[in-house]
């Protein structure tokens, strides 16, 4: 095999592979004298088919199979020797490929862009603070409050009340559109808080101030977007009976309602609510402080981008942020969608950011555990209910799929390492100030 460089600027490289077609017949003839001796065609005893004949009949297929494995190792032993990585896939078109025939040379054009030096990284320096906050006594009374209000109950109201936002209503109501009931529209003693927005919008306003023995013909439109497509944008009618008018009623906040939620008594379950809170708040300061440590390591060293990294990440970034701005688009059946100059940034920051995480994660000698991995299907596949079987074998075949999920695992344990050496500095704040910091990163 001869190997031509016809590119090499910055981080471009250009090939051009050249296989001896008498490198090639002796690579097919090799091949099928192998498969001789398992060979069986009619008129021949088994392994005794001559080798033009073989040739005639397979020859095509097997040299096929013969031009793919020398190009495969070409481009191995050229990375081997040149301690090239690329970037992406390399790109190999063979040369004249619709002219060529047997006997001739096979020539192959290879492309690609490796990937970067990543210069040393000094990271002794790298000062960092850490926001701290505790849960204060108010936090977990609030906490408290609002679990009481979930484990409420409703008490009749006195005959002849109107209800208002927040009472519950039992209700039997008929829906009618285009003049006939349809299906699902129809339920009895359905038990409906007013202000919950768990019907279709206008539906509760127009129980307000009803009273029970009252009917009261609600009036609605269906959104267009809703579920069932057959009363999508439809007007409809329900003809509905209010039974009841009940009145919230919070849980009293004792031994009684932490043991509704699993806790021994009221001080376990506070002390659960303690924890839990202060687990959200380290969860959010971890977030402030990896992004401070990002800003740090990506003014901290500079270095060459590949171009099809970048571009393919800002398409990402544009597609994802699209699809954000239009939730109502759930496929991929739209234009194509251009990255603009600030996506290009972004792409770059991550890009650049990626490569040298991934850089100081191999000096540290820091992997994936198949165990992390598997916790890490188990949490997405909770994602797909009774789906759980399907999704572990995606996985399983789909190398794309493991690398989605080892990545993100990857790229924390790495910020954890460069936390534990970088001089942490820890700053007492308040749950505001916390969620200040917290909304500044989507700012960024």
């Amino acid at each position: 095999m001869q190997v031509k460089e016809t590119q090499n600027e910055g981080l471009k490289r250009g090939y051009e592979f050249t296989l001896p077609a008498a490198d090639l017949a002796a690579q097919v003839d090799a091949k099928l004298k192998e498969a001789q001796p398992e060979i069986e065609i009619k008129g021949f005893r088994k392994g005794k088919v001559p080798l033009a004949l073989l040739k005639k009949q397979f020859g095509q297929r097997v040299m096929g199979d013969a031009m793919q494995e020398a190009i495969d190792k070409a481009l191995r032993d050229h990375l081997e020797k040149s301690g090239d990585r690329p970037a992406v896939q390399p790109k190999i078109e063979m040369v004249n490929g619709e002219n060529w025939k047997e006997g001739d040379d096979v020539v192959v054009t290879v492309n690609y862009e490796a990937l970067p030096a990543i210069p040393e990284a000094d990271l002794s320096g790298i000062e960092l603070e850490r926001l701290v906050v505790e849960a204060s006594e108010e936090q977990v009374t609030e906490a408290l409050e609002n679990l009481a209000k979930n484990a409420q109950s409703f008490e009749d109201r006195k005959k002849g009340t109107k209800a208002k936002e927040g009472d519950q209503v039992v209700i039997d109501f008929k829906g009618i559109v285009d003049g006939e009931a349809f299906e699902g529209g129809t339920a009895e003693d359905y038990p409906l808080v007013l202000g919950s927005k768990s019907f279709i919008p206008g539906f509760e306003d127009q129980l307000i101030g009803a009273k029970a023995g009252e009917e009261v013909k609600v009036e609605v439109k269906f959104p267009e977007e809703y579920g069932a497509p057959h009363l999508a944008g439809k007007d409809a009618i329900f003809e509905t009976t209010v039974k009841a008018v009940k009145a919230p009623k919070p849980a009293e906040i004792d031994d009684e309602l932490a043991k509704k939620f699993g806790a021994e008594s009221l001080d376990a379950l506070k002390g659960q609510i303690r924890e839990r809170l202060e687990a959200e708040y380290k969860g959010a300061s971890r977030q402030v402080l990896k992004r401070a440590l990002l800003d740090k390591l990506d003014a901290l060293v500079q270095f060459e981008l590949p171009e099809s990294l970048v571009e393919a990440e800002a398409h990402q970034i544009a597609h994802q942020l699209w699809h954000e701005e239009h939730p109502e688009e759930h496929g991929h059946n739209h234009g194509e969608i251009e990255p603009t100059d600030e996506h290009l940034k972004l792409a770059e920051r991550r890009v650049r950011l990626g490569l040298l995480l991934a850089e100081i994660g191999q000096k540290a000698e820091i992997t994936v555990s198949d165990q992390e991995m598997t916790q890490a299907v188990l949490r997405q596949a909770r994602q797909f209910p009774g789906q759980e079987r399907a999704f572990f074998e995606f996985v399983q075949q789909n190398p794309q799929a493991q690398q989605q999920l080892r990545a993100p695992i990857f790229e924390d344990k790495v910020v954890d390492h460069i936390v534990e050496g970088a001089k942490v500095s820890d700053k007492t704040v308040t749950k505001e100030d916390l969620e200040k910091a917290i909304e500044a990163l989507d700012q960024v």
